[in-house]
């Protein structure tokens, strides 16, 4: 009986693969086009100075701004409001979206004001503001507090809605109270659609700031760009419209980190 000689199979290494350099680089390549033709137009006299200054020009306002404090001084005040403003709405916006969203009475009564609010514009505001609160600091806290309470109770109030009815069940057969199932079951389930609302929210508190400091401020970036449009700086007014754009990329930044850290479980429930 002829025996069978079985040849081991050979084992096929993989070859390691290729480390590929990130290129996120790249996503900074186009701006920097759009600064080095900003700079040319500006120094061939294609784009005048009295128009929109140089992006030279405005580094070395940037630089004076901030050695003389003026910058400083302008993004503290304006801090200072979008947080308290912020603040207040993110309560009101969340606070009512747990009312409309728990209680059929609730959302009767709360939803339809939201909803006619959420189409109301920044400017329309303005001169009721003014007229009820005077011309002080109180008019562009609300201002910035109404930006940022609409995207906060829209999208908490639709994830409440959204939670899943079972997990209610599974609550009453637990005989969790109603502020149990509000603490385990329905602000957790309700969560990432609130984190989104937060950086819509913080988007909007920032242009609603924006639009209050326009006007009758006397301090903050607001301030600071309606002064240089008085004397047509353009450089200050960039300088200011920039640092607008910084502190709101930030923030989002912020709140970004926030829902990985929030939200890590949800990555892992699905495989990310």
């Amino acid at each position: 009986m002829s025996s069978i000689v079985l040849e081991p199979t050979p084992i096929r290494v993989q070859p390691a693969a290729r480390w590929r350099p990130r290129k996120t680089w790249l996503r900074v390549v186009s701006p920097l086009v759009l600064v080095v033709a900003w700079q040319v137009a500006s120094v061939t006299g294609v784009l005048p100075e009295r128009l929109l200054a140089s992006p030279v020009t405005i580094a070395e306002t940037t630089w004076e701004l901030l050695r003389d404090g003026t910058l400083q001084e302008a993004i503290t005040v304006s801090l200072g409001r979008a947080a308290t403003g912020f603040v207040i709405g993110a309560v009101l916006g969340i606070g009512l979206a747990v009312l409309a969203g728990l209680s059929t009475v609730g959302e009767y009564v709360v939803d339809p004001p939201m909803q006619m609010l959420r189409t109301v514009p920044f400017y329309g505001l303005i001169p009721l503001l003014i007229l009820w609160f005077g011309i002080g600091e109180l008019p562009k806290v609300v201002l910035v507090a109404f930006g940022a309470a609409i995207p906060l109770y829209l999208n908490t109030f639709a994830g409440i809605r959204g939670v899943d009815g079972k997990l209610a069940e599974l609550a009453e057969v637990q005989q969790l109270g109603r502020l149990a199932l509000l603490g385990h079951i329905v602000l957790p389930g309700a969560l990432p659609q609130t984190l989104v609302g937060l950086r819509q929210s913080l988007g909007i508190a920032w242009l609603a700031l924006i639009v209050a400091e326009q006007v009758n401020a006397d301090a903050g970036l607001g301030f600071l760009i309606n002064d240089a449009r008085e004397f047509l700086r353009t450089d200050v007014i960039v300088v200011g419209l920039l640092v607008y754009c910084v502190l709101g990329l930030l923030t989002d930044a912020f709140v970004r980190l926030i829902e990985r850290k929030a939200l890590a479980w949800r990555r892992g429930f699905l495989g990310q």
